[in-house]
């Protein structure tokens, strides 16, 4: 299965569409590549200049194994320092002995199989290293192609995705309960005159804007100190000084006829923010709280069931 392993070289936006099932992927690289589809780029250019730690602009397969562990510790720890995880694992890396096959043994307590991901980014022998260039394109690309699924899902073969269903892609994963998500896409129903449509280009930006949250919300705050409500220029304006992108003006106008529940023109903050937010992690966060067993399996089908409605 592994020599089904596209080269590197041949960059794509479809590389997991490519290789369907006929790939690897083991779970600690789920939860890095769904920090991926989750963070801005920025967090994981210092991560990598952090675990290049032979200055080259570059890392081996070892120091990407080191890289993706402290992520998992920290998808299923979020009160964990980067700094510590970073000291003891790098305590356990410096002892590395590759076994030569398809186990990789970091210390005593962590086993690794060779997977495509692995394949993909450091060759069958697993002596290529991997520069941050490729591995920025490569972050670049999965978030376009897992948009890209989300969604060609809501615009079945056409150019756009209309009012509605930008809304029903927005509360997807959160905390919401049927009733009030369906209460919000009426208010999007009854709110559109004219349906105009959401192109890939400016979902795909808007997606990108989410990615950045975190710095978004301390402008948020900044207003809420003010007592001052948010208008839809002002919001533009927030994520462009936030994230440097320019979002559409109806991409803006939409999520204001989304979360402006009063309709006086003004952003209802704490409602986006927690939407945004549960939005952002795609659910993960609820996942780890979930029961496991058979208890946690019908859990799992009964969301697959409702999400699939």
């Amino acid at each position: 299965m592994l020599a089904n392993t596209p080269s590197r070289r041949r960059k794509t936006k479809h590389l997991f569409r490519d290789i369907m099932d006929r790939g690897i992927l083991s779970y600690t690289e789920y939860l890095f590549l769904l920090c991926i589809l989750t963070k801005p780029k920025a967090g994981y250019e210092i991560a990598f200049k952090m675990f290049d730690r032979d200055g080259n602009k570059r890392i081996d397969r070892r120091e990407f194994l080191l890289m993706e562990e402290i992520f998992r510790k920290r998808a299923h720890d979020q009160s964990a320092v980067l700094g510590d995880e970073s000291v003891s694992l790098l305590s356990k890396y410096l002892h590395v002995a590759d076994s030569g096959g398809t186990l990789i043994r970091l210390g005593q307590e962590l086993l690794i199989q060779e997977t495509t991901l692995l394949r993909y980014f450091f060759g069958s022998r697993g002596n290529d290293t991997l520069d941050y260039d490729t591995f920025s394109s490569f972050m670049d690309n999965l978030q376009t192609e897992v948009l890209e699924l989300e969604f060609h899902e809501y615009s079945k073969g056409m150019p756009t995705i209309s009012e509605v269903e930008f809304a029903k892609v927005l509360f997807k994963y959160t905390y919401l309960d049927d009733d009030e998500r369906e209460d919000y896409i009426e208010m999007v129903r009854e709110r559109t005159q004219e349906e105009k449509g959401i192109t890939f280009d400016q979902f795909k930006d808007f997606f990108q804007f989410v990615n950045h949250l975190d710095d978004f919300e301390i402008v948020l705050r900044m207003y809420s100190f003010a007592d001052q409500p948010m208008s839809e220029d002002e919001f533009r304006r927030a994520v462009l000084v936030t994230t440097g992108l320019r979002l559409a003006d109806h991409v803006v106008h939409t999520v204001f006829q989304i979360f402006d529940t009063d309709g006086d023109g003004k952003l209802m903050q704490r409602e986006f923010m927690g939407v945004m937010k549960n939005r952002a992690h795609r659910g993960f966060r609820e996942h780890l709280k979930n029961p496991v067993g058979w208890s946690g399996f019908k859990a799992c089908v009964r969301n697959e069931l409702k999400q699939s409605q």
